[in-house]
């Protein structure tokens, strides 16, 4: 008697495991190749993007100024990324 109980519980063990390993996978497979849970991305404006201050790099004196700077007298392309953290 003891032998089936344990059977019965073995199986129901698994069935619970093995379910719960497909559902673990379907759901990271969803997250993994869709933006379902991700917040949008919102537009920047050019107000925005011109009120950015900019620093030169290299060897000569740093300056500081607007992004706006750049665009005012000449064409510019200016792509901003935000990093995550």
């Amino acid at each position: 008697m003891c032998s089936e109980l344990d059977l019965g519980y073995f199986s129901m063990a698994m069935w619970t495991i093995g379910l719960g390993a497909i559902g673990a996978a379907v759901t990271g497979i969803i997250l993994a190749n869709t933006d379902l849970f991700l917040t949008k991305a919102e537009k920047a404006s050019l107000d925005f993007l011109g009120s950015a201050d900019l620093k030169t790099l290299g060897g000569g004196k740093p300056r500081a100024f607007k992004a706006e700077e750049l665009w005012r007298k000449h064409g510019a392309v200016i792509m901003a990324v935000r990093r995550p953290g």
